[in-house]
């Protein structure tokens, strides 16, 4: 028996695409074996589908499931990747993606997609962290640190250059600090001569720098709007490893983003005694 599966990648965040129908025994060991970058496909999660077109606009129930097995609740760039999936199915150019962490509106352009990412919030019981106020600038391993649920929790942290930091080796502390009681994403930003930010993330449950990611990009606009550190009211342009991500920020608090989505190719997997890359069908 095999898996059909695609590849995707959202500026340079990598999924592995699986339709929820496709019977896989054990979700989690396969997102450990497929991700890895050494003996797998590699990729910063799996990505399980569910298309219901029924709806108008066609909703996806999106699960992702981490290269470490454990399930995140949201993810901006994979969203943005399943609703270019699913929209190429539906035929539809607007889709509705369900998450753990509730449902968001995406549009798709061609290969750009936006999708609603709705109000972060920094409230101490919803990122969550420990103590009764917010993390702000709080001092957790050698960095200060802002707390902002996305969707998932980041400790967002400004530095003068992100190129400057040893990433794997300082990220780790802060990911598993005690504030943290379901532990941390780690973002840092530093500031271009644009009015935008460079950014690069530690994922929770990658367990390591990933070339992009979308939750952690909104939370950087978040944390610079509460510190008064966007120069306008336009969108805030992010620039992980991997590409470039747009953050907008309305009056409300309400946030989107927007970014390229590229489809790699299509691939099977063995299903047993353990899930392995077969071959891959690339097309242009």
């Amino acid at each position: 028996m095999t898996i059909p599966y695609e590849k995707y990648h959202g500026a340079g965040n990598e999924f592995i695409i699986i339709d929820a129908n496709e019977f896989v025994p054990d979700r989690s060991e396969l997102a450990r074996q497929v991700c890895d970058r050494t003996d797998g496909v590699g990729a910063d999660g799996v990505l399980f589908l569910a298309l219901e077109d029924q709806y108008s606009p066609p909703r996806v129930i999106m699960t992702l499931v981490q290269p470490d097995g454990s399930n995140a609740a949201m993810c901006g760039n994979g969203a943005r990747c399943a609703a270019h999936w699913a929209g190429k199915r539906a035929g539809a150019d607007t889709v509705m993606i369900d998450t753990q962490a509730g449902t968001y509106r995406a549009d798709i352009d061609d290969s750009n997609v936006t999708i609603e990412m709705g109000v972060p919030s920094m409230a101490p019981v919803q990122v969550p962290v420990a103590g009764d106020e917010p993390m702000v600038d709080q001092r957790v391993g050698e960095f200060e640190v802002t707390a902002v649920n996305t969707g998932v929790p980041h400790a967002v942290i400004f530095v003068d250059d992100v190129a400057a930091v040893d990433v794997e080796r300082v990220a780790p502390e802060i990911r598993h600090a005690d504030v943290f009681p379901e532990g941390a994403n780690v973002t840092f930003a530093s500031p271009d001569e644009y009015g935008g930010f460079d950014q690069r993330t530690f994922e929770r449950g990658v367990e390591g720098e990933t070339q992009a990611c979308g939750t952690g990009a909104v939370a950087i606009a978040v944390a610079a709007h509460y510190h008064g550190q966007l120069d306008s009211d336009g969108p805030v342009e992010i620039h992980p490893p991997g590409g470039d991500l747009e953050i907008t920020l309305d009056e409300t608090g309400a946030t989107t983003l927007h970014g390229p989505v590229e489809w790699e190719y299509d691939g099977q997997l063995g299903s047993a005694p353990a899930p392995r890359r077969l071959d891959a069908r690339r097309e242009a």
